[in-house]
């Protein structure tokens, strides 16, 4: 399965310029693999950090949990129209900055689902190598703010 921008847009809510996700490369039965592609134009990069811009850690572990909601909606097809919540991330390291004009590879792998909970192993990549990495908890939810009534 490959997705394209506009099939990502109809599976999450993200909007610019918080969707980091450009196209997903491969599906598989417990992993996905997406490619953000970093460019100067992203707003981030005005201040972090001018004349020498590097993509915030913290967005790359979105740009994971991303990728990672759309293989929990694959893993749990019977969850569409739902939302995915990022819920946690464990043993986060980041290894080498990620720079503009860079492909971020973006690999997700399932640990284990419970339920509606799900723990998956991501790795980012550039040009082959691992720059962050990190364990990643979600759970779908019907609904969202406005299904309490």
């Amino acid at each position: 399965m490959m997705l394209d921008i506009q099939k990502i847009l109809e599976k999450l809510p993200h909007r610019y310029p918080f969707i980091l996700l450009d196209r997903i490369l491969e599906a598989g039965p417990q992993e996905i693999v997406g490619l953000k592609n970093v460019t100067i134009n992203e707003p981030f990069f005005q201040g972090h950090f001018p004349g020498h811009p590097i993509m915030p850690a913290v967005l790359i572990i979105e740009a994971l949990a991303q990728a990672g909601g759309l293989l929990a909606f694959a893993l749990a097809p019977d969850t569409a129209g739902n939302n995915v919540y990022f819920m946690g991330v464990d043993k986060a390291r980041f290894r080498k900055p990620v720079r503009p004009g860079d492909q971020l590879i973006l690999k997700i792998k399932l640990i284990k689902q419970r339920g509606s909970i799900f723990k998956m192993r991501g790795e980012a990549f550039v040009d082959g190598q691992l720059v962050a990495e990190g364990e990643l908890m979600a759970t779908t939810d019907p609904g969202g703010p406005d299904s309490s009534s």
